[in-house]
């Protein structure tokens, strides 16, 4: 592990001198290896930091260039400090092209009501529901769309459409690692002509 790959990793992750220097020693020199360990530091600071408060943030917009939409986004962290730098209105900006760009219907899949599963449980059951497959198959087969329908209209589980690699989650907590403090979207509003 030299001074020049430390350098490098933080170049392209941002992330702290000695956090790089950490994971690389972890991953024996490996740059990938040392990202991939960045990124699980960074789900477990988001589970540490879960409990803290979030009362300070911004809301910023973005109106796509054909000027026919349009979102403002309600981002929150713990301090004022981190809410005016460069790194948090940069999430932000992504995060709002990711929505104006795929346009989900809700923060999370947890936030998507019961009413709308069932309903796609009632239009599944009657996609499968002339085939002869057993009980336990055809519960399965239903889980899975409607775990995959959860997914695909929750911001924080879809792709990120510059890496789809990672999900808007997954860039988060890497602003969580990088930043040190607990960071949430609040809301979000999406406008379309």
């Amino acid at each position: 592990m030299s001074i020049d790959q430390i350098k490098k990793l933080r170049e392209e992750t941002g992330v702290s001198m000695m956090e790089c220097k950490k994971s690389l020693e972890k991953a024996k020199g490996d740059i990938e290896g040392a990202k991939k360990f960045l990124r699980e530091r960074g789900e477990e600071l988001a589970g540490k930091r879960a409990g803290r408060d979030t009362s300070q943030g911004l809301i910023t917009s973005y109106i796509h260039s054909n000027n026919k939409v349009g979102v403002l986004l309600d981002i929150r962290c713990e301090s004022d400090f981190v809410a005016k730098s460069d790194d948090f209105k940069s999430l932000a900006n992504e995060i709002c092209l990711q929505i104006a760009a795929i346009n989900p219907q809700y923060i999370s899949p947890d936030d998507v009501p019961e009413s709308m599963v069932e309903e796609e449980k009632e239009i599944v059951l009657k996609q499968v529901g002339d085939s002869k497959k057993p009980k336990e198959i055809m519960d399965k087969i239903i889980d899975g769309k409607i775990s995959k329908m959860k997914k695909e209209i929750s911001l924080l589980s879809q792709p990120w459409v510059k890496d789809d690699k990672k999900t808007i989650e997954d860039l988060i907590n890497e602003r969580i690692a990088k930043i040190g403090e607990k960071l949430i979207i609040k809301r979000f509003v999406r406008y379309e002509i």
